[in-house]
């Protein structure tokens, strides 16, 4: 009975599957208000159609090349636990961004594991494990990224703040995937003492192969690159609209829209994405006017070619957004049900 009051308490307490969505949806709404209000849009559409599309073109190249290496990086990274296709890991990764672009609080991360899972016949959480390492990666190259920026361009301290912030997470969260990679037994030791011992089980398992082969250590590089290769967007598109910053301005624009999305947020980081490239240009005293028919032509060159390149990734499959979801929900929650 005792037991039965204290679950029907957590129950109780529990907030409500609706609440963070719609924070999200509150905040992107916050900030699209503030990005465009007073936005004097007859007098500035015509200079954001003027970009030249040279620029654009080597921009949307850039960002597809962005993905592109994402999906060779995570193949190398799961190397060691599946022979892995180059077209079935850059499908996933396009299906889950297009999932972010219409479904709340990242949810395309969990679906292109689903994916990779299902298609390769992989265990679900070994799967996540591997993107855990990607995201892993990302924030070591993004923190020295943000740091090598500082020696070019003088930053505010909420920024330098954030990214000691950042690097206490990456502290911890490298430590346990350091655990499961190069003391796997005391990994195991540690896993019996979990309810979810038996999935905790293949996740030690995975890691252990994928950290042990010289496949992890090439991925590492190759996400230097993935992560160079986002700021080209940036900086070609600031040619062509005529912002007169260089490449390491555009990799602090960028290293603020990255330190920026990662609490979740409304489907495709709509209005945060706007106000933080707005902020970002701010700071190296570039208009207000500028600065927002800038982050408007950016969100519209990289989301566009995104939702098409998606769309066909999904359609490709023959199933329907929702209905992947759903299973790969139900995969999540059976993992920790067992």
């Amino acid at each position: 009975m005792i037991k039965t009051h204290r679950k029907k308490a957590k129950r109780r307490k529990k907030a409500p599957n609706w609440l963070i969505p719609a924070v999200g949806y509150l905040v992107s709404i916050a900030c699209l208000i503030w990005v465009y209000h007073g936005f004097d849009w007859k007098r500035e559409l015509p200079r954001i159609w003027a970009t030249h599309p040279g620029w654009v073109a080597v921009a949307v190249a850039a960002d597809i090349l962005v993905y592109v290496t994402q999906g060779w990086r995570w193949t190398l990274v799961l190397r060691p636990v599946a022979a892995v296709s180059m077209w079935r890991s850059v499908q996933a990764i396009y299906i889950g961004l297009f999932a972010n672009e219409v479904l709340p609080l990242r949810s395309g991360e969990l679906i292109r594991s689903f994916l990779m899972a299902k298609w390769n016949g992989l265990e679900f959480g070994v799967v996540v494990s591997s993107v855990v390492v990607e995201r892993l990666f990302d924030g070591v190259w993004l923190i020295l990224f943000f740091f090598l920026c500082t020696r070019f361009v003088k930053l505010p301290q909420l920024l330098l703040d954030g990214s000691l912030i950042l690097l206490a997470i990456l502290v911890v969260l490298g430590a346990l995937v350091a655990l499961a990679i190069f003391m796997k037994h005391h990994a195991h030791a540690v896993v019996r003492q979990s309810r979810w011992k038996e999935k905790l089980w293949h996740v030690v398992e995975g890691l252990h192969a994928m950290g042990n082969s010289p496949s992890f250590y090439l991925a590492a590089l190759v996400s230097f690159l993935y992560l160079a290769l986002q700021a080209v967007p940036v900086f070609a598109l600031m040619k062509g609209f005529g912002i007169p910053l260089n490449f390491w301005q555009a990799a602090v624009v960028l290293v603020i829209l990255r330190l920026g999305s990662i609490p979740p947020q409304a489907p495709g980081n709509v209005g945060s994405f706007q106000a933080l490239t707005k902020l970002g240009l701010m700071l190296f005293g570039i208009d207000k006017a500028a600065a927002t028919g800038f982050a408007t032509l950016l969100f519209f060159v990289v989301t566009v070619p995104l939702w098409l390149a998606g769309f066909v990734a999904l359609a490709l499959t023959g199933m329907k957004l929702r209905d992947i979801h759903k299973d790969a929900r139900t995969r999540k929650t059976s993992i920790h049900a067992s």
